[in-house]
């Protein structure tokens, strides 16, 4: 009698029972990397881009005016900076907690300078830390590494203040050395279920590719490998970033209602990366708000280019989905000019060559900004490309004529138009009719 161990129908069980749960477990990892880590990954970011800038708007020579002690909440310096963290605060809604720590003698343990007051959703105030107030810091190593440069906790913390991650950046003196380390922390207890939720449904969804593994090895035809195919080519593609892919499989069996929930898993990591995507565009306006508010002459600069750019595209007749995306990305195309400057940015008189270099780095920059969310080179293009001219003179690149993306010519010309119709310090703005004709002549 034949041992059924030896059969070609168990050994093509067993291969399909390997297979499926070989292509589950790296969907598994594939759908924590693209859901939980990433976004993990990107308010890491977010909180050290926006620790750093804080970190850059508060006065030196008033913070070491505060004494660390009770008196210290009296003096004008520290209701100066309380009142900045405030504003900060306000200007980025996500941010629960903002204060500002100084190193002692003590080793990890550090003494409040400044912690701004929180307004509960009960409309209680919850108040913060007096100055001096001690904290110890070596529960947390990133905060350690704060009077190095900007960082980030590597994991989310659950503790008394509830679920929160945290970014750090030091705060220099006027000759660069550091004297305190201001902190933000921002309430991620979403990711935090999301997290949760991830693990729960990988498990079930483990659990499913087995079992279906099972059926389908029990089939030995033809007809199962073309469709495992497919389902392993579907994982493979939303690991590449196609997140809207669906497995196209007709029929009702065991292997058409897992790729149904294969699609569900797919449309539902479509949505999530969407979200995540609203928020980062979110996090980055903030910072695109910020940056305006140094200088009052460009405020509202982002929001009129992208209104421009908006309307041009109507008319030009593009989709009206992307039309959308596009708008979004215009309103950050200067978020590179984060990494420029007061002094150079702020300037009233010409830049000598040397700022001018710096300034005309900022498109690259805002391009590895936004790099890491936007998988779309034609909306990077808009960030890398805006300064770019039709003769060939403009910058980074020295795009010319008709290698310049029409995306790229809109928010130019949209960019251009805004520029030459709103006033600075160094003249008055144009009138529309004057900046039409500049547009036609260059």
């Amino acid at each position: 009698m034949k041992n059924p161990l030896h059969s070609f129908g168990f050994r093509v069980t067993l291969a399909i029972i390997a297979s499926m749960v070989t292509i589950v477990f790296i969907g598994n990892i594939a759908l924590y990397q693209l859901t939980v880590k990433s976004q993990l990954e990107d308010l890491r970011f977010y909180l050290k881009s926006i620790a750093n800038t804080s970190a850059g708007m508060i006065n030196p020579e008033d913070l070491a005016k505060i004494p660390l002690s009770q008196e210290g909440e009296k003096t004008p310096a520290y209701n100066l900076i309380s009142e900045q963290l405030k504003k900060i605060k306000a200007a980025n809604p996500r941010i629960e907690y903002i204060y500002i720590l100084t190193r002692t003698s003590g080793g990890n343990v550090w003494r409040f300078s400044v912690d701004v007051d929180v307004v509960q959703p009960n409309g209680t105030t919850q108040q913060g830390a007096m100055p001096g107030s001690v904290y110890d810091a070596g529960r947390f190593s990133q905060m350690l590494k704060g009077f190095d440069g900007p960082s980030a906790d590597l994991k989310l913390e659950k503790d008394e203040w509830g679920t929160t991650l945290s970014g750090y950046a030091p705060i220099r003196d006027s000759v660069g050395k550091p004297m305190a380390v201001l902190g933000v922390d921002v309430d991620a207890k979403n990711i935090y279920a999301m997290e949760h939720e991830v693990c729960k449904r990988s498990l079930l969804l483990f659990i499913m590719g087995v079992i279906f593994a099972v059926i389908l090895g029990t089939a030995i035809s033809r007809r199962v490998v073309g469709p495992l195919k497919q389902l392993k080519a579907g994982i493979e593609y939303i690991n590449e970033g196609h997140w809207h892919y669906q497995v196209r499989i007709v029929g009702d069996d065991e292997i058409a209602q897992l790729a149904k929930a294969f699609n569900n898993m797919a449309s539902g990591l479509y949505e999530s990366r969407q979200k995540l995507l609203n928020y980062f565009f979110d996090s980055v306006k903030s910072m695109v708000v910020l940056l305006e508010a140094r200088d009052h002459y460009t405020l509202g600069h982002s929001e009129a280019v992208a209104y421009y750019s908006e309307q041009i595209a109507m008319k030009m007749g593009m989709d009206p989905k992307r039309i959308q995306y596009f708008r979004r990305v215009v309103l950050l195309h200067d978020i590179g000019k984060v990494g420029v400057r007061d002094n150079v940015l702020l300037k009233t008189e010409r830049l000598d060559d040397k700022e001018w270099e710096s300034i005309k780095l900022h498109p690259v920059l805002g391009e590895q900004i936004l790099k890491p969310i936007l998988s779309d080179p034609e909306m990077l293009a808009i960030v890398r490309n805006h300064h770019e001219r039709y003769d060939g003179k403009g910058y980074p690149d020295g795009l010319i004529k008709e290698k310049i993306p029409l995306l790229v010519a809109i928010v130019t010309a949209a960019d251009s138009y805004d520029a030459m119709t709103s006033n600075r310090p160094y003249r008055k703005a144009m009138t529309k009719e004057e900046a039409m004709e500049e547009l036609i002549n260059h």
